[in-house]
């Protein structure tokens, strides 16, 4: 999709659609949405008054302009509630738009800066927002489907609108952003959504590599002799039930000239877990290609990190398995022993993410990482206490807490702290080993995080469980059927605060 910004009055913007927002519960419309009004004829006035536009989030009306003015139709999306409007009501509101002209076939769309008379939106952080929105909520993943005749259209061109051109230079900044950020979530929609015979270990390893090509990235890839000789005992184990040789993937962006890692990305990269031989039942198992979406996150956001230019130096860090049955698979009661020499009683070997995330947590303690953000899809536990709306935040860091969780309500990507109690820790206690790999059915997210917390030793560390986040099965706002690319945005965000960060001290 090509986005321009462009100035002048949107009465007479050639395209296929034009599309301008309504408050709820607005007696009238105003600023770009009058002047469409008044240009065909009252039409936008008379449907309000009869209670068909009501301004309600995910509201969408078209009206057919009859030759008016040189735009074919008029689309009034719902900004909900004026004083509760917000940056992501603009990426909600434009993908809606956006989603319903794509249906439609429209090729060319102009869009107003929805909710510019909103004093805390920078007309910057507007057209951001926007092409984020168009770019997210348009998404399809159509890569295996061969019959093209229900195939939807393609916007090909969006119009931002300016109100003159003294700001068209941040617009522009603001939509190189909001492109940056978009893709790279689409990056990571397009690795979840892939089958798990198209998407193994090897193919994470051939997507680090082709991101280290375009973004100048240094990459590399252990195989298993070198993760042998690392001692990375658990992940190995996990991986011994497939035929699919496992990858440990390193990918470095240097963002400034001092030496050191500010901040480590740890993504489970489980591509495809049929929980091994604690099998999972086969009712849903196909989404279970999505274990490694962590992974896939952690990469995104790389690109983003890179492609931005973000002034600080970054590791991604991704265990790539399968975790499978078989005669040489792991077992429940086998000991493992981590890369950081503590063992792991196996309870179950469906409680396999954790596991490689031991040794990819303690390899990032070795590279004295400032800072340590893992994302996983880790536990059945958290989707079950925060459905599907909220990412689980876990840490014994407060200050790195609180960074995440605003970087998630400025994203979208909404996140909520779960506890970290000392008290906890007793039921991870094994009898034949130094921790066991399940704590129980209580507080199940809870104790996966405590068991990960053993192996990052004193570095400030954050876990995010994304089991509910990383996947949808409908179609809302910026997020479409599948793969959400949950929290790569809010990953690149917090990226940009730590370097923001140190560059003021």
């Amino acid at each position: 999709m090509k986005i321009n910004v462009i100035t002048g009055d949107i009465t007479r913007v050639e395209a296929g659609a034009v599309v301008v927002g309504l408050f709820e519960g607005a007696k009238k419309p105003q600023d770009d949405t009058a002047a469409l009004d008044k240009a065909l004829g009252g039409a936008v006035s008379r449907l309000i008054n009869q209670g068909e536009i009501r301004g309600k989030p995910g509201e969408v009306t078209a009206i057919h302009s009859l030759g008016r003015i040189p735009a074919a139709r008029v689309v009034i999306v719902g900004l909900g509630k004026r004083e509760e409007f917000t940056l992501d009501k603009v990426r909600g509101a434009v993908a809606e738009g956006c989603r319903f002209l794509q249906k439609k076939k429209v090729e060319d769309v102009g869009v107003a800066a929805l909710g510019a008379e909103r004093l805390n939106i920078t007309p910057e952080s507007s057209a951001q927002a926007a092409t984020e929105g168009a770019l997210l909520g348009t998404y399809s993943f159509r890569r295996h489907i061969t019959e093209k005749e229900d195939e939807p259209g393609r916007i090909n061109k969006l119009s931002l609108m300016s109100a003159d051109k003294t700001g068209m230079a941040l617009l522009k900044r603001g939509v190189k952003r909001g492109r940056a950020l978009a893709e790279a979530a689409v990056l990571a929609r397009d690795m979840v959504n892939e089958p798990a015979n198209y998407m193994t270990p090897s193919s994470m390893a051939d997507v680090a590599n082709k991101l280290a090509r375009e973004y100048s990235l240094e990459v590399s890839i252990l195989e298993k002799k070198d993760m042998q000789k690392l001692g990375m005992g658990a992940l190995l184990g996990v991986a011994q039930g497939s035929c699919q040789p496992p990858k440990f993937i390193i990918v470095n962006y240097k963002g400034k000239a001092a030496r050191g890692v500010d901040l480590a990305l740890v993504g489970k990269g489980i591509t495809f877990d049929s929980g091994g031989i604690s099998i999972k039942p086969s009712h849903n198992m196909e989404e279970m290609k999505g274990d490694m979406a962590g992974g896939a996150a952690v990469m995104a956001a790389i690109s983003a990190i890179a492609r931005l230019g973000l002034a600080l130096n970054v590791a991604a860090i991704v265990p790539a398995v399968e975790n499978l049955p078989g005669g040489s698979a792991l077992k429940p009661g086998d000991v493992l022993t981590a890369i950081t020499g503590k063992t792991i009683e196996v309870i179950s070997t469906d409680a396999e993410g954790r596991m490689i995330l031991a040794d990819a947590l303690g390899y990032a303690s070795k590279l004295k990482a400032r800072h340590i953000v893992d994302v996983a899809t880790l536990t059945g536990a958290c989707e079950i206490a925060l459905g599907k709306v909220c990412t689980g935040v876990f840490t014994s860091n407060q200050e790195l807490a609180d960074q995440i969780i605003a970087a998630g309500a400025e994203t979208g990507e909404l996140m909520w702290q779960m506890p970290m109690y000392d008290d906890y820790k007793e039921q991870n206690k094994s009898d034949i080993a130094d921790i066991k790999n399940v704590g129980g059915r209580e507080a199940g997210a809870t104790t996966a995080a405590l068991f990960l917390a053993e192996f990052v030793g004193k570095t400030p560390w954050l876990h995010l469980d994304i089991a509910g986040t990383s996947m949808t099965d409908k179609e809302s706002r910026y997020l479409t059927r599948g793969a959400t690319g949950v929290p790569v945005r809010t990953l690149v965000s917090l990226a940009d605060k730590i370097a923001h960060r140190k560059q003021r001290h």
